[in-house]
Order: structure tokens, then sequence, then C-alpha cells
């Protein structure tokens, strides 16, 4: 099922599923199956991953007449991030790609060598948004202003010491981030001035629940700036595999459900480009992830 937060020039922000090209909204939907939907994708999460199932057994039992009443077109809504605000801060992995390891040991001055273990790091909430909106860049913070496409998972369950074989099972599904990096505002290592300022993590368009990858360690993601293609690899070549840091992190912390986790970005970053790239004001990104989509964000200079 492909998931999507939006609303209307009339709406709050309501929760919504794609359905032969149409935005059919959830909430409306549960009134006319007389099974009760909430509007907020967070509240559905919580209701578990058989949700999904049900829901896709009772849109099998609706007409098209049915659906054509609660829908929209897609020029009649804006998209939001699909978690508008998280629980909590995003979990972001640093380092999760070998050409990623070896470009940033060149110059962002990080180990040569292939971590051992998961590098973890935090984005708060304060950093998503959607795509069709701006970064935001503050130049009395930051004069190098980096993008990270990354595939990031979306936890469906709590789960503690969770192992590699069961791992899977904690996943409601699948979006897309672009992890903008301030590769200037490291503080003595630490990552999060440099990861977690506001409009840092451009997210969506869509969730695509889990049961529509058939392998997520085997989809492309790619960015562009400007039109011009900077990253373009495959997850398959993530040094810890979605299991791993799944294992890795609920061991760490307890994982809970709607927690999102940044899985890392492959080689082609600004600052690993010889001379180095920065994004400035009025860049156009495009970070894309094979099966889920692209999100479009706009430079804005503050």
């Amino acid at each position: 099922m492909k998931l999507l937060t939006y609303k209307t020039e009339t709406s709050e922000p309501r929760l919504g599923f794609i359905y032969n090209k149409q935005i059919i909204d959830m909430e409306d939907f549960g009134d006319i199956s007389n099974f009760p939907l909430p509007s907020d994708m967070l509240e559905l999460i919580d209701m578990g991953f058989e949700v999904i199932y049900e829901i896709n057994n009772l849109i099998e039992d609706t007409t098209e007449k049915q659906l054509a009443q609660i829908s929209y077109k897609m020029e009649e809504i804006t998209i939001l991030a699909p978690i508008p605000y998280p629980r909590k801060n995003i979990i972001g992995i640093g380092l999760n790609y070998t050409e990623h390891v070896a470009e940033s040991a060149r110059t962002l001055d990080t180990a040569k060598e292939l971590p051992q273990q998961p590098v973890i790091f935090s984005k708060p909430p304060t950093t998503v948004t959607a795509t069709n909106t701006d970064i935001l860049l503050n130049r009395n913070l930051t004069n190098q202003l980096d993008w990270e496409v990354e595939l990031a998972v979306v936890i469906s369950k709590k789960g503690k010491y969770v192992s590699k074989a069961d791992a899977l099972d904690h996943v409601f599904g699948y979006t897309v981030i672009n992890d903008i990096s301030a590769r200037d505002c490291r503080r003595s290592g630490q990552w999060i001035v440099s990861k977690g300022q506001d409009t840092f993590a451009p997210m969506g368009p869509i969730i695509v629940t889990k049961d529509e990858i058939e392998n997520p360690q085997n989809l492309d993601l790619s960015l562009k700036v400007n039109g011009i293609e900077k990253q373009n690899s495959n997850t398959k070549f993530m040094l810890f595999n979605i299991n791993d840091l799944i294992e890795d992190l609920s061991t760490v912390f307890t994982l809970e459900a709607g927690d999102i986790i940044a899985t890392g970005t492959p080689a082609g970053v600004g600052a690993g480009r010889n001379p180095q790239e920065w994004l400035k004001d009025g860049d156009i990104i495009e970070a894309t992830v094979e099966g889920i989509g692209t999100i479009v964000n706009t430079v804005k200079e503050i």
C-alpha cells in the first residue's frame, strides 16, 4: 500500500492512500467500510501491520463509485511529509556504504577503516519537511551545505533485542530521506549540529508498506542537483543491512512503532567531490529511491 499525508485548501493534514492514481482519504474509507480508521499516519502504524491486509481486503469489496466519492486528484492536494512530526528523533546511520567511507576519509577526516559497528546519530523531529518545500540555508551557521539520499525504514512495533532473523517483522514500510548535512558544523566529532538543523530531513513523498517492496536490499537510489546526477547506487551495497541495523539499534535502545531509521548514503556527496560542491540558494535537489518515489526540494538562503 502507498500511504501519504496530505491536505487540501480547506483541510487539516489527513491520511490517505493511492489507488488508481487517486488519493483516497483513509478515515472516510473507514466510514464507508464500517471499519474505523484514523486520519493520522502514526495512529495507523499503532494499529499494527495486520491492518494493511485488512484495508486491502476492504478495498476489494468497495465499488469504484464509492471510492470516487472520497477521492482527490493529485493536483487537488498538497503532499506533506508522511510523518510530519515524528514522536522521536530520526535515527541516522553514518558511513554505511564502502565508497562513502572512502570519500569521507579523504575530505572529512573520518576514519578510513570500515566501521565494525553501525555509526549512529540522530536528527530532531523539527528537521522533517516535505517534498516541494524549502531547505533552509543559514549562512550564520554553514557555508558547506550538502546532500545525502537515503532509504528510510519505518518501524511497525516495539522491539528490544530483536534478532536479525526477526528484524523485518518489525518493519512497517519504507520512504525516502535526504539527510541534509552542514559539513562545517561538526563539533568535536559530534554530528547533531551538522545534521539537526530545521528542514534538514526532507522526507517522502509516501510510505510504501513492506509487502510491496520485495527486497529492500536491492533498490536503486540516486540524487540530482539542478538536473545533474550526483549519486547513483543500490541498497545492496550497504555495509550493515536493515536486519543488521535493527538488531544493533534494538540492543542499544528500544525501537517503537513509528520510529524512523535513515540507513545511510552512498558515494557522491558534495564534500567528496574534487573540487568540493556545496548547495546554494535556489538549487533544486531531487532524491529518488526505486519503488518509492522522488522528493524535490529547493535551497532557500535565510
